[in-house]
């Protein structure tokens, strides 16, 4: 009779080095939400990947980084308190990338963890050639006495199915912790946000990501109608960032409103009214106040 395992995983690395796309390929769906700009995940998010051998609760991280902001400190102690609760840490490094000061940084951040399994996954292996990534997994392999090193690619699929059978290995002996039809302990509400975070990220300045939040103010079903009512706003720090979100004759705002809405439908799997208002807290990222408003 096979072992059943069940435990806590956590991926960390320096921001957009993968890790939400490489918790949304091991869940199997979109639990997490995905850009190319840094510090795009601002909670631990939990997805669930239930597999016959034993189920992986998997909680991507924010980017650990040097932070400038209030919210830059709140999210790396998200950071630490988050870490000292897993089983197993897979910390992530790109393949396209060579180790520099930032991955120094959170390997050393890593010692804290003396009784958590340390396993070093190198992501985005499609984007190298085979002896380009010899080298990386060579150079990752010295940083520490790692419990295994693992090259993945969550775009192309390659070595995931691997990689989760690796990590049940290293988990305790345990019954399931979460109903195996669950596949995130996110609330409804978070993960609508997050998805109309996201299409506001498209496309936007590299100063403009970090002064993004969501919130809603009401949501529900339509008396006497198919349709769900969302009523959102999309808070920046300045006038000016309001204009970039909202567009000429509000074009990019109805751009954010139209792809949000698509993925939204999609989970949900009904129509959806979606209203989104933009709102100025100015340096709400400084700001105690405005930070617990917004959730922070």
């Amino acid at each position: 009779m096979t072992t059943f395992r069940s435990g806590f995983v956590s991926f960390v690395g320096r921001p957009n080095v993968g890790k939400s796309t490489l918790t949304n390929a091991l869940v199997g769906e979109k639990v997490a939400i995905t850009s190319a700009k840094p510090q795009t995940t601002r909670r631990a998010i939990r997805g669930i990947a239930n597999r016959e051998s034993g189920q992986l609760i998997l909680v991507d991280t924010p980017g650990l980084h040097r932070p400038r902001t209030l919210l830059g400190e709140r999210l790396n102690d998200l950071v630490e308190t988050t870490l000292g609760d897993m089983d197993v840490i897979c910390f992530c490094i790109p393949a396209n990338e060579k180790l520099g000061p930032g991955d120094n940084f959170i390997n050393e951040q890593l010692s804290k963890y003396r009784r958590t399994k340390l396993v070093a996954v190198v992501t985005k292996c499609e984007t190298v050639s085979r002896d380009r990534l010899a080298e990386q997994l060579q150079a990752v392999s010295e940083l520490r006495d790692w419990n295994a090193v693992i090259p993945v690619s969550a775009v192309s699929g390659e070595q995931v199915v691997e990689l989760a059978e690796l990590l049940i290995t290293l988990l305790p002996e345990s019954e399931a912790l979460y109903p195996i039809e669950m596949t995130t302990d996110e609330s409804l509400e978070q993960r609508i946000c997050e998805l109309i975070r996201e299409a506001a990220l498209e496309g936007v300045h590299d100063e403009l990501p970090h002064s993004i939040a969501v919130t809603i103010d009401e949501m529900g079903e339509r008396e006497n109608s198919n349709l769900f009512d969302i009523y959102a706003n999309v808070w920046v720090e300045r006038d000016s960032q309001k204009g970039i979100i909202i567009g000429k004759g509000g074009s990019r705002l109805k751009d954010v409103g139209s792809k949000s809405r698509s993925e939204i439908e999609a989970l949900l799997g009904k129509k959806v009214f979606l209203g989104i208002r933009v709102k100025v807290s100015p340096d709400w990222q400084r700001d105690p106040k405005a930070l617990g408003r917004l959730g922070f």
